[in-house]
């Protein structure tokens, strides 16, 4: 059983609650979305075809037990719950992003699944499988990558659709769009909301700049 990889990397999480730790990060490639913001474009072709023993292998090389699936869209490729039930069942501690267009249901819920739901300035809103909301369990995030006040609008609305948001999943994170919208622009707006979210900045990019291949 093989996946196709675009790069497996040890670098600092940066946009999640696991924010600040140590992770190893597994990039798969391909991409059914073509968000305006994308950092990530290299994923979309590049990559090479790996068996799960040897992803296991090169991972175990760097002595972290908190691994990140993400991409591109890691859910497009079917071996991929596969994979993230592998790493469970070798005690790795796992988290999934995923775009928020592919059903969840079928990754083993002992992984934390952050789902990056698309507010309209990515320009593909309309792609998201919102079903996925009444799915998320205690252990699972939300993330809204915001460019401007529509999509605050946007992300407050679909917040109202989780099932008692507050406590059904482990956090939402509101994070602004880099070099887009001030990040105090954003605080105010959630603070005159009494909004219970929490305001997210890419650590990474604050860390080593925009164009560095991190997460």
């Amino acid at each position: 059983m093989s996946l196709k990889i675009n790069e497996v990397f040890y670098s600092i999480q940066g946009e999640s609650s696991f924010a600040g730790r140590p992770c190893v990060f597994i990039r798969l490639t391909g991409c059914n979305l073509r968000c305006s913001y994308c950092d990530t474009q290299y994923a979309y072709e590049e990559g090479n075809s790996l068996k799960i023993k040897e992803i296991l292998a090169e991972i175990g090389s760097y002595e972290c037990r908190l691994v990140e699936i993400t991409g591109g869209e890691p859910l497009l490729q079917k071996e991929t719950p596969a994979l993230i039930q592998r790493l469970l069942d070798e005690d790795y501690e796992v988290l999934l992003e995923t775009n928020g267009s592919q059903d969840i249901d079928r990754v083993d819920r002992r992984c934390v699944r952050i789902v990056d739901i698309k507010c309209p300035s990515s320009g593909e809103e309309e792609k998201n499988d919102l079903k996925n909301l009444n799915i998320l369990t205690d252990k699972d995030e939300v993330k809204f990558v915001i460019g401007d006040r529509r999509d605050y609008e946007y992300a407050k609305r679909v917040l109202n659709l989780i099932p008692v948001y507050s406590t059904r999943i482990r956090a939402a994170h509101f994070s602004p769009v880099f070099g887009k919208i001030e990040p105090k622009t954003l605080a105010k707006w959630i603070l005159e909301d009494h909004l219970d979210v929490r305001l997210h900045l890419q650590l990474h990019k604050l860390i080593w700049g925009q164009g560095q291949r991190r997460v």
